[in-house]
């Protein structure tokens, strides 16, 4: 969480995290899909995606969950523990797209933390949810 400046303190309710800008390229959406195990077609076959509706393929839910995480805890650093993702998405992100995700701590408690996120690209809200993440240090007494 350096970019914050709250490292040394703690978060606390009310910071802003840094931004993380995430290129969305065709083969992240297809590598994403398939890791995750989601063969629909809309997120690989740009032709039958069109076909239903969509101007390409785009982003399971599975890889904007997997990329929240990650935006957590590349700012809360490799111990933080990802006790809760609650995430709801909007606009599609679409091969060429950019997605901006942006934080706040709303919540402090002890060792915990809850993080609204945002995930924005050209078309509006990609994704919008709550983390709850347990802090660097956090340990069962």
């Amino acid at each position: 969480m350096s970019a914050s400046g709250t490292a040394a303190r703690g978060p606390r309710a009310g910071d802003e995290l840094s931004p993380l800008t995430v290129p969305i390229t065709r083969t992240l959406i297809v590598a994403g899909a398939i890791a995750s195990r989601d063969y629909q077609d809309v997120h690989h076959d740009a032709e039958l995606a069109r076909e239903k509706g969509s101007p390409d393929i785009f982003m399971n839910i599975l890889t904007t969950n997997g990329l929240v995480g990650r935006y957590i805890t590349d700012r809360f650093g490799p111990e933080a523990v990802l006790r809760k993702v609650v995430i709801r998405l909007g606009a599609p992100n679409h091969p060429g797209d950019t997605m901006t995700l942006t934080g706040t701590v709303t919540e402090v408690d002890g060792n915990t933390a809850v993080v609204r996120v945002v995930g924005s690209n050209g078309l509006g809200h990609h994704v919008t949810g709550t983390v709850t993440v347990g802090l660097p240090g956090e340990e069962a007494a």
